[in-house]
């Protein structure tokens, strides 16, 4: 099939990606308000493990043996991720507003792009320069509440930086996904990196089981952990790697554009968070310069 020749569905499946990735906001923090990040990211990934491997036997048989090379990508994938990301996600979203952290994931395209020409030789434009401008002004008027003078310290917190840090790890594993799947289809790369992550969590979590209680375990939290899991992870991760495969990762990630809206709107709705004017305006800028950075 030629370059074109993408099947309509692809784009579907792909769009849909961010809308589920936005509800993630909302959904973690739920989960931010109840139980400690090492155990909710656990609880998440627990449930997209079982999910991946049901859908993997279901449509693609038994795994594939990993030769040493493909090993070291998984444990990659699993530590940047799963372990690396949701990590911060959930620490962050315990300190900072959903919508508010969304926005910031704004960048994560930015950061993608911007890794991939350094990588890989891709040269970027003036435009593209000015896209990647535009949305760090975005941001800023987000994170700064529109107190665009203000000194860094003074407007970006301990939520603020780790949601910085998140979106450098899901950069990588962007990035990894590219190595991994050379050999690998889409969804046994989301499985083996789902549980090689959720091994990983496990052992970080293991301080924080005496904290846990079973009233923690609320009809609300376990909806919480099922969306983050069987839809955040066991769909939009396989999704997501499907168009990596196909797409290439600088035209994947162009759909990530839509993630802050998603997650804005439902944080709005569901969380009841405010709507302010940094919010609406730094969140069109930061679009919008997503936009630019992505064009092809």
């Amino acid at each position: 099939m030629g370059h074109y020749d993408i099947s309509w569905s692809l784009y579907l499946r792909l769009a849909a990606v961010p809308a589920i990735w936005g509800g993630t906001f909302t959904a973690g923090k739920i989960l931010a308000e109840t139980l400690p990040p090492a155990l909710a990211s656990l609880l998440r990934f627990l449930i997209a493990s079982v999910a991946l491997l049901v859908a993997s036997r279901w449509l693609e048989g038994p795994l594939p043996r990993l030769d040493r090379r493909q090993w070291w990508v998984v444990l990659g994938l699993g530590c940047s991720g799963i372990l690396v990301y949701n990590l911060l996600f959930i620490s962050a979203l315990a300190l900072m507003p959903a919508s508010r952290a969304s926005l910031i994931v704004a960048l994560n395209p930015v950061v993608t792009i911007a890794l991939t020409g350094w990588l890989f030789g891709e040269r970027l434009t003036a435009l593209r320069w000015s896209g990647v401008g535009l949305a760090l002004c975005g941001v800023w008027i987000v994170v700064s509440g529109g107190h665009l003078l203000d000194p860094l310290p003074g407007v970006i917190g301990p939520g603020e930086a780790m949601m910085f840090v998140a979106v450098l790890a899901w950069a990588a594993y962007t990035l990894l996904g590219r190595t991994a799947l050379a050999g690998l289809s889409p969804l046994a790369a989301s499985t083996y990196a789902s549980l090689v992550g959720t091994g990983m969590l496990s052992i970080v979590a293991i301080p924080n089981l005496l904290e846990f209680q079973p009233g923690m375990l609320t009809p609300e939290v376990l909806l919480a952990g099922a969306y983050l899991g069987i839809l955040g992870t066991g769909v939009a991760f396989v999704w997501y790697y499907q168009a990596v495969q196909r797409l290439g990762p600088a035209r994947t990630v162009v759909f990530n554009n839509l993630v802050p809206v998603f997650g804005a709107t439902f944080a709005v709705l569901w969380l009841g968070e405010p709507v302010t004017w940094p919010l609406l305006v730094g969140g069109l800028l930061a679009v919008g310069g997503v936009g630019l950075v992505s064009r092809a």
